[in-house]
């Protein structure tokens, strides 16, 4: 299996984040999933690769081409992608990973994990979607959520097409008995 990761290309201010992607590292690693992410050396990005690679595990770079020649390519990947743009990145991050997590991060992170949402609502991928809810750092997206739902923008359905997990193995697990909702916008 390999999973996607979208998270901070910064550390943030708490050390829980640190923490977390450290946490989210060894457990793909020890379940030999391969990490999937934006190739870099920066933040939460490296952190996760960081733990991948010293449990063992395989780590995959997507990057564009404008961040290698800025020096920031992650040293250590075991497969590189280097393509042009970041739409291209994150065409080749869908077409390879089997599933998402979005970890804390900044609005590069919310639109790779809004984009791969999209795409399951409109081509109906059934590929797991996840929030690694670090110390609640989600809980005003989920509660924006509902409230498209109760204001009748988005079926309920839908909203069953994220997993929510504060626990990296508890996200996992979850990931593990995923059932897809298969309800695109057009049916």
């Amino acid at each position: 299996m390999k999973i996607a990761v979208f998270c901070g290309s910064n550390p943030g201010k708490s050390e829980i984040y640190c923490d977390a992607a450290a946490a989210l590292g060894r457990s793909l690693a020890a379940r030999n999933i391969e990490l999937v992410f934006g190739g870099t050396n920066k933040g939460l990005m490296k952190v996760v690769a960081d733990r991948v690679l010293a449990g063992g595990g395989i780590v995959h770079g997507i990057i564009p081409r404008a961040l290698v020649e800025k020096g920031q390519q992650y040293p250590a990947l075991t497969r590189t992608d280097i393509v042009d743009t970041r739409s291209s990145r994150k065409r080749r991050m869908a077409d390879v990973a089997d599933g998402f997590i979005a970890m804390p991060g900044g609005v590069g992170t919310l639109e790779e994990l809004l984009e791969m949402w999209v795409d399951a609502q409109l081509d109906g991928h059934a590929k797991p979607l996840g929030l690694l809810n670090v110390g609640g750092f989600f809980d005003g997206l989920l509660a924006f959520i509902d409230t498209m739902i109760a204001e009748g923008f988005l079926p309920a359905s839908h909203r069953n097409m994220i997993i929510a997990e504060r626990d990296p193995e508890d996200l996992l697990d979850a990931f593990r008995s995923f059932a897809p909702v298969m309800a695109s916008k057009w049916m």
